[in-house]
């Protein structure tokens, strides 16, 4: 497989930055469209994306206590206090008391919190797929390549 030469501003790393935070952040804005809408598709999305977010960490990390939640999604515990409230008022998420600690709570992920949060993927991953499906086989092996790489700038 031949890798199409750099030039122009991507040569550079500042560049290549630019290109990526670009790109990146028009992929996401794209995915971001897909989400579910409180009436049905094309409104507005039930959830926002840091009520998305604090409900995907929670079944993602299993039990976490809201204090935990926050620090992982870096908020201030009393905006997290908030997220919750509404989460398990729309019975996403549910209470229950922490195994060691009788002053805590832990929170988990309902049957309804994971069915939400599967359909948003699986209509992600559909969208993505189709995407992919467009591209040559060339094109997607760089993407095959450059994933761990763009994974690993994530973490970072």
């Amino acid at each position: 497989m031949t890798m199409p030469p750099i030039r122009g501003r991507t040569a550079s790393a500042p560049g290549l930055a630019e290109e990526l935070r670009i790109s990146i952040a028009r992929l996401s804005r794209r995915l971001r469209t897909l989400r579910p809408s409180a009436a049905g598709e094309g409104g507005p999305s039930p959830l926002s994306l840091t009520q998305f977010a604090a409900l995907a960490a929670i079944e993602r990390h299993g039990s976490m206590t809201p204090r935990e939640l926050a620090d992982h999604e870096k908020v201030q515990p009393p905006s997290m206090t908030r997220v919750i409230a509404y989460l398990e008022e729309r019975g996403l998420v549910a209470r229950s008391p922490h195994p060691t600690d009788g002053r805590q709570v832990v929170l988990n992920a309902t049957e309804e919190g994971a069915a939400l949060l599967a359909d948003e993927r699986r209509r992600k991953e559909a969208w993505l797929a189709m995407r992919l499906g467009e591209l040559t086989d060339e094109e997607r092996e760089i993407l095959r390549r450059a994933a761990p790489v763009i994974d690993k700038l994530s973490r970072s």
